[in-house]
């Protein structure tokens, strides 16, 4: 358990926004002007003006608040902290040296750290004084000591195994303790997500380095018993902000975006396949996510996937790739159009551009994964779609999710003219012994993950016909 020692936190202390489709005014209606530099950054990156939850935070924050923010996703977090940070390290009256940090943001993934590092290198280049480092796995951690001893770290983005790890690495001439010293802003993104990582125990650590006299903010798509220890243990009297969707009411919890069309389809097992490779046919110009539930799955499907649409970009991405993670997303970035192929290590806060559809072939293990995944597309004020497939045994998944997760989805037809993929499938793993031992793979996980699902009563491993 997380220690206990933030002040009693005051009703008066938990302003509610309403969230826009639109904007909350111009970044020069801020009372606390920014720097000249940072307006220009923003113009570079086309933002003339604030979504709800920059508005409601960036004053705070610069007026030495701790902010705990909930927020639905897609709605400019990143900024919503980015910008604090660097107006608070200009306003230092002691500069900081090369190797003094000044900021560290922890986020749980390094899909997002990546993300986050690359929007804060907008700013950074306009201030040459910060030096930025990113610290996430995949990575030989050696070199990222040596690449901070040569060139420092003003602002840290890591994960937080990653930064626990450099608390240790003393021995290899890093003295990681005595460089936060001088810290003046901690940043605790997508928190619940880093509580369901089972992060907690290395944020602890963490904690116990860095200075009390900080200011931080945690940014959260929703609120836990869990994220609140954790609100407690690490801000000081915080000023709490909920931003929810304009027209949704306050007894309302709706955690999607509201640009967002949600679909379902229901379909019997031995369509459903068929059913998701028309569907991407049809819509090959565009860019999806396709979810599933496993690793194995992922890698099954998406090798299925490649051999089925020849002249689609089909790239694969999940938690068990070591190396190729980092490489992958930021390929899938860039393109125009293509499929990722995913588990929900690409369900939170990650910003892909113009994603047309996240699909969802295996239903996520909880309602909060659900809307996560969901949340990939219509970011930011932009349109998108989501559908998700289910058996006709399990659609009482919709009501509960309606009721839920106040998520209503509205369904979508079956669609003609499918070919029978199964037989092209069956002579796949036939003829190639690979292709056949990941088919077995991703059907023992995909039952494993199945018989843990939340809603037991409604996803019944003795309803499958296995």
């Amino acid at each position: 358990m997380l220690p206990q020692r933030c002040g009693r936190l005051k009703p008066a202390e938990k302003p509610g926004r309403a969230m826009e489709h639109v904007t909350e005014g111009a970044w020069e209606s801020l009372q606390v002007p920014l720097h000249p530099r940072v307006l220009g950054a923003l113009r570079e990156l086309g933002f003339p003006h604030m979504t709800p939850v920059q508005s409601a935070t960036i004053p705070l924050f610069m007026k030495n608040k701790d902010v705990a923010a909930e927020a639905v996703t897609g709605s400019g977090k990143t900024l919503a902290f980015v910008i604090p940070i660097l107006e608070i390290l200009l306003k230092r009256e002691e500069k900081l040296k090369k190797n003094q940090v000044g900021a560290i943001v922890i986020t749980p993934t390094r899909e997002l750290a990546i993300q986050i590092d690359e929007v804060l290198s907008h700013f950074t280049k306009h201030f040459p004084q910060f030096s930025q480092i990113l610290w996430i796995g995949g990575r030989n951690p050696g070199e990222d000591v040596e690449r901070f001893k040569q060139h420092g770290g003003n602002i840290i983005v890591a994960t937080p195994g990653r930064l626990e790890d450099m608390f240790r690495r003393k021995a290899e001439g890093l003295d990681l303790a005595s460089c936060v010293k001088s810290l003046d802003v901690l940043v605790l993104d997508e928190a619940d997500r880093l509580l369901d990582m089972g992060f907690e125990a290395s944020i602890n650590t963490i904690l116990e380095f860095l200075p009390k006299q900080r200011r931080t903010g945690l940014f959260s798509a929703t609120q836990t018993q869990e994220v609140e220890n954790l609100v407690r243990a690490g801000l000081r009297n915080p000023v709490r902000i909920s931003v929810k969707e304009k027209g949704v009411a306050a007894s309302s919890t709706q955690k999607t975006p509201s640009r967002l069309e949600n679909h379902y389809m229901i379909c019997k097992a031995d369509e459903k396949f068929n059913q998701l490779v028309h569907f991407l046919r049809s819509r090959q110009q565009e860019k999806h996510l396709v979810f599933f539930s496993t690793c194995a799955c992922v890698e099954y499907y998406g090798k299925a996937l490649e051999a089925l649409l020849k002249k689609v970009k089909i790239l694969c991405i999940h938690g068990k790739m070591k190396y190729k993670r980092n490489k992958i997303f930021m390929e899938f970035r860039k393109l125009q159009s293509g499929i990722l192929v995913c588990t929900d290590v690409m369900a939170r806060g990650i910003d892909i551009p113009e994603v047309n559809w996240v699909l969802q072939y295996d239903p996520p293990s909880n309602a909060s994964a659900f809307v996560h995944r969901c949340g990939r597309t219509a970011r930011i004020g932009h349109g998108g779609s989501a559908l998700v497939f289910l058996l006709p045994m399990e659609e009482a998944y919709i009501n509960f999710l309606a009721i839920n997760q106040k998520c209503p989805l509205q369904e979508m037809s079956l669609q003609r003219n499918t070919i029978d993929l199964l037989p092209k499938l069956r002579a796949m793993a036939l003829a190639d012994r690979a292709v056949f031992e990941k088919g077995m793979k991703a059907f023992v996980s995909f039952v494993q993950a199945y018989a843990k699902h939340e809603c037991s009563l409604i996803f019944r491993l003795k309803g499958l016909q296995l």
